[in-house]
């Protein structure tokens, strides 16, 4: 009986097994240079934003714990390993794609390469439809770039193509364990993911937690002003002092709030006769009478929003990435990795093969704690002890609410206990 002792791995074997890694790992450092560089920006501004509403005379989500730490370059580089392990990795992978095809499929053909160029310039304009970004662009733009040029580079020569078998094996696990987990693919697939899978474990805890520390961060970039926390406006150019504290009475109620000054706001509104004007970044956005913007705010400053919100086709883009292209990510590092040591003992067709078994049965092993494991425990934060608990309906229980608020060092314990202040009814109090 032969002995594998160990079967010497050349050079073109090596590329063959290691060139899609290696381009999605080159994809993936670009976009975390661009992510925490974004984020880090972004936490420039909300470092303003929180300034001006605290000077203001008004209750800071997050506290000043952490608004000093947007500063630091720490969370912008935790908080950008949200993008890098989402748009990052499908923006990779799509590109990975796209150089395979060409040089393999197509043999680099001109019209192939300018039906892909025609693709990769749509992608661009539609992450730019709502009005220029410039730095989702750069993730458009450079990501694409880097994971082509290395992809070509690294690619090994066309060899003799065996069986067909061999050929789609490694293709055979992704499809069937997409299809495996299309089955969960609902309003409830990460919350099982983090109770069935991840808090089942101490690891999985400690994923979960680091998740909650720095999530907001990242979340902060491309919210719509909807979705933020607080936002600001600026009533300054509003003449009539009745009618400026019957504004600033409504939007309050929606937590924009009047901060004043000359500094950057998301919300500017003036007057001419009895119309509103609405304004964001000096552009208008919107024209309303007075008496429809005091009678149905929450219908203009939604359509304000909407109208305001550049990154919709990012966020979608993001979370289809987080969805699938992530997970694809991880597989093919895996498969990877056990490919390269199986190739040492076997053949590499037959060790594609068991890879891609191993790499299935690894899939269903993680899918097994969503399908039939029981949840695990997390702290439910402040939301669930107030409204849960019953003591929503003592007035204790704001001022602790607003004592944790101030004293937390947890920017997503902070967001949880103010969405519960605003559920028992508690709103900001006019500014200084």
């Amino acid at each position: 009986m032969k002995r594998f002792s160990g079967l010497p791995i050349n050079r073109d074997q090596t590329r063959t097994i290691c060139y899609p890694a290696a381009a999605l790992i080159a994809g993936l450092f670009a976009a975390q240079v661009i992510s925490s560089l974004q984020v880090y920006l972004s936490n420039k501004i909300l470092y303003r934003t929180l300034t001006a509403i605290n000077d203001a005379g008004y209750l800071a989500v997050p506290n000043q714990q952490i608004v000093d730490r947007l500063q630091e370059f720490g969370p912008a580089l935790y908080g950008g390993l949200f993008f890098t392990l989402s748009a990052g990795a499908g923006l990779s992978l799509l590109s990975f794609a796209a150089a395979w095809t060409w040089h393999r499929l197509s043999s680099r053909s001109t019209i192939s390469l300018i039906l892909l160029l025609f693709l990769w310039a749509g992608s661009l304009a539609a992450a730019n439809w709502k009005g220029f970004s410039p730095m989702v662009s750069v993730y458009f733009f450079v990501i694409p770039v880097v994971v082509f040029w290395v992809t070509l580079r690294l690619m090994p020569p066309q060899t003799k193509q065996g069986p067909w078998l061999y050929r789609i094996a490694p293709l055979i696990p992704i499809v069937l364990l997409a299809c495996l987990w299309g089955t969960q693919m609902n309003g409830h697939l990460f919350v099982d993911l983090r109770d069935k899978l991840l808090l089942s474990n101490p690891l999985g805890t400690k994923i979960t937690d680091f998740y909650y520390r720095y999530t907001l961060y990242p979340a902060e970039v491309f919210k719509s002003l909807d979705q933020k926390t607080l936002k600001t406006c600026n009533l300054a150019q509003i003449k009539k002092r009745s009618l400026k504290k019957l504004l600033e009475g409504k939007l309050v109620n929606y937590d924009y709030l009047n901060t004043g000054g000359d500094g950057e706001v998301n919300l500017i509104i003036r007057e001419e006769g009895k119309v509103l004007i609405l304004e964001n970044r000096g552009q208008v956005i919107l024209r309303t009478a007075t008496n429809e913007f005091l009678s149905a705010p929450a219908n203009i400053l939604k359509q304000f929003s909407s109208e305001t919100d550049r990154y919709s086709f990012f966020r979608q883009f993001t979370f289809l990435s987080l969805l699938i292209g992530f997970p694809i990510t991880l597989y093919l590092f895996l498969y990877t990795g056990i490919l390269f040591l199986l190739c040492r003992f076997f053949d590499l067709r037959v060790s594609s093969v068991a890879v891609s078994i191993l790499c299935f049965l690894a899939g269903i092993l993680l899918l097994m704690p969503v399908f039939l494991g029981k949840p695990g425990t997390i702290d439910k934060m402040d939301m669930a002890q107030t409204l849960e608990s019953g003591r929503w309906q003592e007035r204790g229980a704001v001022d602790e609410l607003l004592k944790k608020i101030k004293e937390s060092d947890n920017w997503y314990n902070q967001w949880r206990a103010y969405k519960a202040l605003r559920a028992l009814g508690w709103k900001q109090t006019g500014s200084r």
